[in-house]
């Protein structure tokens, strides 16, 4: 199975580091997704939630904006604020949604739907 290297990397260290199938960003021109192989690109991304399926499992990661340099094998991202919402106990997933929801409502952008990014936030619930 072809996979590609995901790196997230926040200020306060190191978010997620794996091989991936694929991984779908919040671009500030709209969502946009890579596989193996990409075109190489740089884009900015604005706040929302990466998507990042694995060979068995589909992960997420809240974030409030940030920056994304893909290559044909890796895709390093780099942002201000992130959260990971990963399955677990429930009330440690509890905790990640709210802490994934302060950090996005602490976002004032216009041009973003805060609600559809609640949402997919607690479709992780």
């Amino acid at each position: 199975m072809d996979t590609i290297k995901l790196s997230i990397v926040a200020p306060n260290g190191q978010i997620f580091n794996d091989d991936v199938k694929t991984v779908t960003l919040p671009g500030k021109e709209g969502e946009f997704g890579v596989l193996p192989g990409h075109a190489s690109l740089v884009s900015s991304l604005t706040v929302g939630v990466i998507i990042i399926e694995k060979a068995n499992s589909i992960e997420a990661v809240a974030i409030n904006w940030g920056h994304v340099k893909v290559s044909e094998s890796s895709v390093d991202v780099l942002v201000d604020g992130a959260v990971a919402l990963t399955s677990g106990e429930d009330s440690e997933t509890a905790r990640s949604i709210e802490s994934a929801k302060e950090l996005v409502n602490s976002v004032k952008d216009a041009n973003v739907s805060l609600a559809a990014v609640e949402a997919k936030i607690n479709s992780f619930a």
